[in-house]
């Protein structure tokens, strides 16, 4: 059996069909890596027997992927190890080359977008109907402090535009937020209704596929928001998925309580909210000023 053989046999499973609809997306997206790589050019992973993937070429996998980001390395390794035990629970195969991979630390990312980074993003997206959409989802995870994989998925019965509110379950906590829309974005919404109300998704991809308008899938919204971020001649350093932790550095920035940030973002505990919690001039100013305004 090869390995995109067992991957296929993974998809029918009850084990991957038990999984929430974003879990599943999230897998199928990692494993379509997984499947697709090429060690020294050679045949992709998929195209190998089981019995052909070793240790050594698993790892050999991993550090390459590593290349891409560790993060995204040590998703893949730990979707792998699920394919590869169930292949064993099934008595396919009887053993896993990913179990003994050390998975290497992954740094937090710390990047934030300016407010011209994200004028100049949004400005670019919306001046093309193609990628409107894009800069929608971005604008939406960028004002709100909510997940890229959430935005691309919102639904019109998320929202309340005659009260101008929004309501998700989150996907990776499962947390419940409610949040107001800001006048400017409840306008652009408003307009989107217009346009794309006729169907269940908020930013769907502009152009229909066999009559049916679909998200934008994991794989392909950071690429296509390269494309934009490169036409508005964006720093490489960028992602789109920052925008999230730019919204949340900038209530930090501007003396939000933690417990207000919280029921922004989704985080249960205070521990998960300080990667956000930037040593910035702002910050400190605000802590100074306010500092003076007591002892004064």
């Amino acid at each position: 059996m090869k390995l995109s053989n067992l991957i296929n046999d993974y998809y029918l499973s009850f084990d991957f069909n038990s999984l929430r609809k974003e879990t599943k997306a999230q897998y199928q997206y990692f494993l379509g890596i997984l499947n697709d790589t090429k060690i020294d050019g050679s045949t992709k992973l998929g195209g190998h027997k089981l019995s052909d993937i070793s240790s050594k070429l698993a790892k050999r996998a991993y550090e390459q992927w590593c290349g891409r980001g560790v993060s995204l390395a040590n998703h893949i390794v730990s979707v792998a190890r699920v394919v590869y035990n169930y292949a064993i629970e099934m008595e396919t195969y009887n053993m896993n080359p990913f179990t003994g991979i050390k998975k290497r630390k992954s740094v937090s990312r710390k990047v934030v977008w300016s407010k011209d980074d994200v004028i100049r993003f949004l400005d670019t997206a919306y001046s093309d109907f193609s990628t409107r959409n894009i800069g929608l989802i971005g604008q939406m995870a960028y004002e709100w402090c909510q997940r890229l994989g959430d935005m691309r998925v919102i639904k019109w019965s998320n929202l309340d535009l005659n009260k101008g509110t929004m309501h998700i379950e989150q996907s990776k906590r499962r947390a419940e937020v409610f949040l107001p829309i800001s006048d400017e974005l409840l306008g652009m919404l408003k307009q989107q209704n217009e346009e794309f109300g006729f169907q269940e998704y908020v930013a769907p991809r502009t152009k229909a596929f066999k009559g049916v308008y679909r998200p934008y899938s994991l794989h392909e919204l950071p690429k296509l928001a390269r494309k934009i971020m490169d036409t508005a001649e964006l720093s490489n350093e960028l992602r789109l998925s920052d925008l999230r932790r730019t919204g949340t550095v900038e209530m930090v920035d501007a003396g939000v309580s933690m417990g207000n940030i919280m029921s922004v973002t989704g985080h249960a505990n205070p521990q998960s909210v300080k990667p956000y919690m930037k040593n910035t001039l702002k910050s400190a100013s605000l802590a100074l000023n306010t500092r003076r305004g007591l002892t004064d």
